[in-house]
């Protein structure tokens, strides 16, 4: 629980000197706050917007190993991803739950069978598990039973899990804080401090009061993702970051309705898209393109992603005769890639990278799902600078375990005693306890709770409205028009506990709206392309290309089968190896 005057307080502490200040609010940031703290560190985070405000609230929520991966033959960070899964899945529910994902497969067509047999046998096998099953057509069209049902040969189900991103930064931030590290939001890091050009702190300005301080510490991390750069040059480092938008499109679950998601091959560029249930929605994604947009303005999908996901549902879900006018939201964030001059952003690699450059260590990169290991290794990294900390483990559980009864209530459910006790761990007893009359109700067409308003508003460092509406709640990505016919039931739940006089709570529902107009709802739609024609001209030369295709398959099933065995026994290989090692 964050007090009312706890910036006050933070900003009262900044002077005395710090083991080490993290540049950024985002899952990185997050992640080694909770390992320095855990560590004994005195530890410090800053970010200069919101707390997960960037990329790690408009991810594609999954929490996954990364099924991609193996067919580039990086078995170690499919291996490392499905075990993180495993044990945020035991760690977390009701904030990281399973999902069962569909791969369909079609005659004539690539992936078939076989490739996606062998994938998904490595899969489960480095998950020490047996998650996947493959259905007949019959059987397929009963799990989905609104997909193009041409040429359909079956599919395969098999298990990953999801989350709510921006509460899983949160829950990691406040345990982190609960353990005595400190955190602080809106506050920018305008300057680097530096003596004889080793990097020994930072200037802050707080985007709330006009106030400056000089920040120092025995180490300074830029876990500042796709932002990353614009500290780097202050060490006089080249660019190296290659920012790529990824946008999504949100239908109402009845407009658009699944089970479980279904991963397919966009019918224009043989990209991997999907589709899947979210909090109550179903969401389509994802784009993949350079985004050339000053990182400064938040970004928003453009006509060209609407047309691209628009064809993917349409093209693989014709039965639903989806139109524009059944878009409910949009969203679009920004991924931190280091850049290697690929002509094809996707191609580009998603691990992550740790450079230590005049005495400022970045990290960037890397998966929602393995942001524990990420910030070990950022810990490791700088160890031999901060020589009295213990050896970071991985062995330490990844969220505090929870063990605290919620308040007996008959209204509440079993469904929504986990939810709240995944997404806010030790404090969802007090979430409960703080509910008003009718508060532990659902707000309309969605599974948050009034109550968790109430609680956000008076706990959770909310200090803007969107901040309310589209992190600590999802209401804005989730109801018509960002929530707007609901503002005044809110204003009166929050209004009172945020402590803001009417003329503020007004600039601020504008400044909401606003923002919602510009970043969440669609483009204009005469500005967005027709889907119909390229779709049209795929599929045509998908059916002149068929013949040649199915000998190129047949040598693609060779080489995929070659690749997983060697990549799997260089695993097994240096599994073996580190267990001698430990033996001696």
């Amino acid at each position: 629980m964050l007090e009312k005057q706890w910036r006050d307080k933070v900003w009262d502490q900044l002077s005395r000197e710090w083991d080490i200040i993290i540049i950024g609010g985002g899952i990185t940031g997050a992640g080694i706050l909770r390992e320095a703290t855990r560590l004994g560190l005195d530890a410090l985070l800053v970010e200069q917007r919101d707390f997960a405000w960037g990329t790690s609230s408009r991810s594609s929520k999954l929490v996954h190993g990364g099924l991609r991966y193996l067919k580039e033959g990086k078995i170690r960070l499919t291996k490392e991803s499905v075990h993180e899964r495993q044990r945020l899945l035991a760690e977390g529910p009701g904030l990281i739950d399973p999902l069962g994902f569909l791969l369909v497969t079609y005659k004539g067509k690539s992936p078939g069978r076989w490739t996606y047999s062998t994938g998904l046998t490595i899969y489960d096998l480095l998950a020490l598990q047996w998650s996947h099953r493959y259905y007949s057509a019959e059987d397929f069209e009963i799990m989905a039973p609104y997909i193009a049902k041409e040429n359909l040969k079956g599919g395969f189900r098999y298990g990953d899990a999801q989350t709510d991103d921006a509460r899983l930064v949160l829950r990691v931030i406040f345990e982190a804080i609960a353990a005595g590290g400190t955190a602080l939001n809106y506050a920018r890091v305008e300057t680097l401090s530096r003596e004889n050009g080793w990097v020994t702190g930072v200037t802050l300005r707080d985007s709330v009061r006009d106030r400056v301080a000089e920040v120092q510490a025995r180490v300074v991390v830029n876990a500042t993702g796709a932002w990353a750069d614009e500290l780097r040059a202050q060490v006089d480092a080249r660019p190296r970051i290659r920012p790529l938008r990824g946008s999504h499109l949100i239908f109402p679950a009845w407009r658009f309705p699944v089970a479980q998601a279904i991963s397919f091959l966009h019918p224009v560029d043989h990209r991997p898209v999907f589709v899947f249930p979210w909090q109550g929605i179903t969401l389509v994604g994802t784009t993949d393109l350079d985004h050339d947009h000053p990182l400064a303005e938040e970004p928003h999908i453009m006509p060209e992603e609407v047309a691209y996901l628009m064809a993917a549902a349409d093209a693989q879900f014709p039965a639903l005769g989806l139109t524009l006018n059944d878009i409910l939201t949009t969203y679009s964030g920004v991924r931190p890639v280091v850049g290697s001059g690929k002509a094809d952003p996707s191609k580009e690699s998603r691990d992550y990278v740790i450079w230590e450059e005049n005495g400022l260590l970045t990290v960037t990169g890397g998966k929602l799902t393995t942001f524990r290991l990420i910030a070990i290794d950022a810990i490791k990294a700088v160890r031999h600078r901060l020589p009295e900390i213990p050896k970071p483990s991985r062995d330490m559980p990844v969220l505090n375990p929870v063990n605290v009864p919620l308040p007996s209530v008959e209204r509440l459910e079993e469904a929504q005693r986990q939810r709240l006790l995944g997404r806010y761990g030790a404090a969802a007893p007090a979430v409960v306890a703080a509910a008003h009359p009718g508060e532990l109700a659902s707000v309309p067409g969605t599974l948050t709770l009034w109550a968790e308003l109430r609680w956000a508003a008076r706990a959770e460092g909310v200090l803007h409205l969107d901040d309310l509406l589209l992190r600590r709640t999802r209401l804005g990505l989730l109801l018509p028009q960002g929530g707007a016919e609901l503002l005044p039931r809110i204003r009166t739940i929050c209004q009172p506990e945020l402590g803001w006089d009417d003329g503020r709570w007004q600039a601020e529902a504008e400044a909401y709206q606003a923002l919602w107009q510009r970043c969440y709802s669609l483009p204009p739609q005469d500005t967005i392309p027709d889907w119909k024609e390229p779709l049209m001209a795929a599929q045509a030369r998908e059916q002149a290309t068929r013949p040649h295709r199915r000998r190129r398959n047949r040598l693609a099933k060779v080489a995929i089968g070659l690749l997983a065995a060697v990549g799997l026994s260089r695993a097994l290989a240096r599994r073996r190896k580190r267990k001698k090692s430990n033996m001696r």
